[in-house]
Formats: C-alpha cells, structure tokens, sequence
C-alpha cells in the first residue's frame, strides 16, 4: 500500500486507484497547464517495468519522440510516485519544446492533399492543431473500423505514430516517400486479416452471456463466459488462429467445474477447426452454455455474497463455496479480507484456507496480487 506524502494521489489527484490492492489506477495527470488521460495496471509484483500503461491519444502526441525517455524512467524509478514525477517532468519539458515549434506551412497544405486522396467522407476526426486525425474504414463484414494517426511537424520526414483497435500489434511501415493512403492500405490489409478472428468472437458474443468484458472491443482476445451455477470459463483466442483450441480457464465451486475439466481433457481429440469455436467448446465440454436466446443475464451476475455487490472495480466475483448446498460466490478479494481476520484461518504460501463466511465448509483462495 502506499501511505504518506509518498503516494501517488499527492502527485496527481486525479489518478485514482480502482482496486483495494492499488494495482490498478485511472485518471488524468496534469502537466503544463494540460490534463491527460492515463491509465496504470501494475503487476501483483508491482514491478514498474512490467507495467502496462495505456494513454490518450494527446498524450501519446506529445511522448511519440521520448519512448526511449519514457522507457528508461519508467525502469529506473524505484515506485510509482517517483514514476510519475517524473513523467509530469517530461510532459513539462516536451510540451514547452513542441509549442515553440509549430509546423512549417507546406505541412497543412500537403495534409489537406492527401485528405483530399483519400477522400473527406473517410476522415472521422482532426484536431485543431491538424497533428492527429482519425480515419474510418469498414471491413468485408461492413464492421466500422478507426486508425489514429499522430502526426510529426516534420512529417513525412518523421515517421508518424499509428492506433488501432486490432488484436494483433501492426508494424506501420513508413519512409519519406509514403502518404496517408500507403498508412491506410497497410490498415485495410491487417483489417482482412482478422476477419475469421471478429466472426468467432461475434458469435460468443451473440450466443452466450459474457460476463467480462463488459464491452467487448475489437482488440480483446479474451471472454469470460457464464456456465451456470456461480461458476464460468475464461477463454483466451488466438487472433491468427481462432477456431484453434484456446486457453480455457475455469472459475468456480470444484463440484462444477472439475467434471468440464475432465470432459476437455477426455475429448480433445474431437476438436475440429473445421467447425466455429463456440461448437467445438460445446462439443469437447459436454455443455451447452446458456443463450441469451433461453436467459436472462440477471440470472449470471450474482452480486458478492460478502460485499452485496457484483462489480468490485474491474473485479467481478469468480470464487464460490465448493459445498454444493451453498455454492454463494465471493470477490476474490472480499474472500481474502474476510479470512485474514480470522484467527482459525492458516495461509500457506500464496494460497489462504479457511471456512466459508455462510456455510463454514472449508474454502481456499489464491492471494495472487492481494496485499
């Protein structure tokens, strides 16, 4: 935890923590009289150099020419409050250094060219400062698709900086003599690319009840899907290879998820990817999983039965009493603070046993991440 002037709220009032452990922070920093999204996951080491760190696009304009600076700061700062000292620091500098240089004028002549190329219908947005602008693309499914583009004051000598919602990183090749319509090709080709990705998830989407994410985007690989009976399965695609046995994870009281388990490994043989996802994991699971088409999502999203609520910042429940005359499910994280206030309850390593808060039947949890 972090307590004292030292922690990360004294620094940037609006970056807030989203979990109990303070792993996780959303919000803005401000720095040169601007404000910037940011968004800090760190992981349960809380090892700044593993963290992940997603930002907006304005704040990615600013850094696109200090991802070196940023790296080494980011390495080097022994926690995040000196983390993000330094970066306001960063922002500071580069913010004064960029708005002293301005474009040169064939740079908005030459822009407003291409835009013209590619037509104005194609171009979704463009800021004041003519450095970032948006362009939309539908795919063969007729799915609306944007690429971010960041631009340099001296581009195209400088490679300019390109975003997508794709679930695959894209290497945007750029030298002097390529435009916006080069960018927008090599955006349309990755699109094609993962066409058989999207239809897979679309149909988990359409014909189950996925409890996270809560809004699923085109860049996520991973659905936690609802099973029935407090428990769910967790399943990560692979966007080259999405009819391909995914990693599946199970989450639930024992009684109910260890027969799935046993039916995947006893029916691996049968997976074929001639057939879709969905009905493959039907067919090794031995289950068919609820349909919307059957179901009420309500009947899925069982609040904590510790905390009488079902989202706990990001986290929804995903542990349950293995006795099945209980089966109530808990946060993770409200399992954990419950049970170390036990005296009976005894840890050993990262996992914690103890007696179920309803039941008193014996129930364990993993600390991952818990402090």
């Amino acid at each position: 935890m972090f307590s004292g002037p030292g922690r990360p709220s004294a620094v940037c009032p609006m970056l807030l923590p989203q979990n109990t452990q303070q792993t996780l922070y959303d919000g803005f920093i401000s720095a040169g009289g601007k404000e910037y999204r940011l968004r800090i996951q760190l992981p349960p080491s809380r090892e700044l150099k593993r963290a992940r760190i997603d930002c907006d696009w304005r704040l990615q304009l600013v850094l696109q020419d200090k991802q070196d600076i940023f790296k080494q700061r980011l390495e080097q700062s022994p926690d995040l409050t000196t983390f993000l000292v330094e970066l306001q620091n960063l922002l500071e500098q580069t913010s004064s250094q960029q708005s002293s240089v301005g474009p040169p004028p064939q740079y908005f002549s030459q822009l407003v060219q291409e835009i013209d190329q590619l037509g104005w219908d194609r171009l979704a947005y463009i800021d004041p400062s003519f450095r970032s602008l948006q362009l939309q693309c539908r795919d063969s499914r007729q799915r609306e698709h944007i690429l971010t583009i960041n631009l340099h004051n001296q581009c195209p000598q400088m490679t300019p900086t390109c975003t997508a919602d794709l679930p695959a990183k894209v290497n945007f090749k750029w030298s002097q003599q390529d435009s916006l319509q080069g960018v927008l090709q090599q955006f349309e080709k990755a699109l094609a690319q993962h066409q058989d990705f999207w239809d897979t998830m679309e149909e988990l989407d359409r014909s189950t009840w996925v409890l996270e994410p809560e809004k699923p985007s085109y860049r996520d690989t991973v659905r936690r899907i609802a099973l029935g009976n407090n428990a769910s399965v967790q399943i990560t695609v692979d966007p080259a290879h999405p009819r391909m046995l995914p990693e599946c994870r199970f989450l639930g009281a024992d009684h109910v998820i260890n027969p799935m388990k046993q039916s995947l490994n006893t029916n691996l043989h049968y997976w074929d990817p001639g057939q879709t996802l969905l009905a493959n994991l039907q067919n090794v699971l031995e289950v068919e999983f609820p349909s919307p088409a059957n179901t009420s999502k309500e009947d899925f999203n069982l609040a904590c039965s510790i905390c009488y609520a079902y989202r706990l910042g990001e986290e929804i429940p995903d542990k349950a009493c293995d006795d099945p005359r209980c089966s109530r499910p808990f946060h993770a994280t409200c399992l954990i603070e419950w049970l170390r206030a036990l005296p009976s309850t005894r840890m050993s390593f990262n996992v914690i046993f103890g007696e179920c808060p309803y039941c008193s039947k014996s129930i364990t949890v993993k600390m991952t991440g818990a402090r």
